[in-house]
């Protein structure tokens, strides 16, 4: 089953790979367009859709201290900006119900956070929107555990679901992926999403914050799509060092185009 999303669908099997994108927790918005227009054209010359990401609230954070990003009102009216300005589809996360409806005024597709997953509220107010609803997968559950929560969307009354890889919890602060969960997820029949930078953190690693190895984001990457997926998701920042959350998992904007390019590539190779 795919999604139709503005000009393009998510999903298709002899369509285009989707990429969804950006910086983790919204900053300022200087920051966000920066992202927004080397993405946008880098995606419109490799033929790829795109999605701009960014959260106005990390509420899942290792400190109370930590940095969780600007407020959903701040949030949205920046989120809003660069829907405008740059002409992308947004999506972005929620943590609570009542959340669910002044997003939908925005963004295109409603994040569920992993160890949100399970919530039925929150899953039932974001069916409701009528909006995208993408649910990321505990790094608790296995991936057979992911059809009753998208069921519980689609009972809701909306069937415009994606499910989320983002790794499994492995040991003490570590993740691994499970490349058979692609398989099994896509024989629900909704668009299965590889999150290849969640998948590389290692969380509370740092004891007051996560860590986390982008090394590895392009090796993930590269094998979820030879594994059949079309859709990828990275979180994506001009100076990763210096990102108030999630820098050691995120991706170097200098260094996205390579690695849209190779994903392209061996994406062709597969659907050809």
């Amino acid at each position: 089953m795919s999604i139709r999303l503005n000009n393009f669908e998510i999903g298709a099997e002899n369509g285009d790979m989707t990429i969804l994108a950006g910086p983790c927790a919204i900053e300022d918005i200087d920051i966000l367009r920066k992202t927004a227009d080397v993405l946008s054209k880098v995606c419109g010359e490799l033929g790829i859709n795109y999605v701009f990401k960014s959260s106005f609230d990390k509420a899942n954070r290792t400190s109370i201290n930590s940095y969780r990003g600007v407020g959903m009102e701040k949030g949205l009216e920046i989120l809003s900006k660069i829907k405008t300005e740059f002409g992308v589809p947004i999506v972005t996360d929620v943590h609570l119900p009542d959340q669910c409806a002044p997003v939908a005024e925005v963004a295109d597709i409603i994040q569920i956070p992993a160890f949100l997953c399970r919530q039925t509220d929150l899953l039932v107010a974001a069916a409701q929107t009528g909006r995208v609803v993408n649910i990321k997968k505990g790094q608790f559950l296995a991936p057979r555990q992911m059809k009753p929560l998208a069921k519980k969307v689609e009972e809701s009354g909306n069937k415009r679901i994606m499910l989320t890889e983002r790794g499994t919890t492995f040991g003490y602060n570590n993740l691994v992926v499970d490349f058979r969960s692609f398989y099994i997820m896509q024989e629900f029949g909704y668009p299965v999403v590889f999150d290849a930078t969640h998948s590389v953190q290692m969380p509370g690693a740092n004891g007051e914050t996560t860590g986390g190895d982008r090394r590895f984001v392009p090796l993930l990457a590269k094998a979820a799509v030879a594994a059949g997926v079309n859709t990828l998701f990275f979180e994506i920042h001009p100076e990763p060092d210096c990102a108030p959350c999630d820098g050691p998992n995120m991706l170097k904007l200098e260094d996205a185009r390579a690695l849209f390019k190779k994903c392209k590539e061996i994406y062709e190779v597969v659907r050809g």
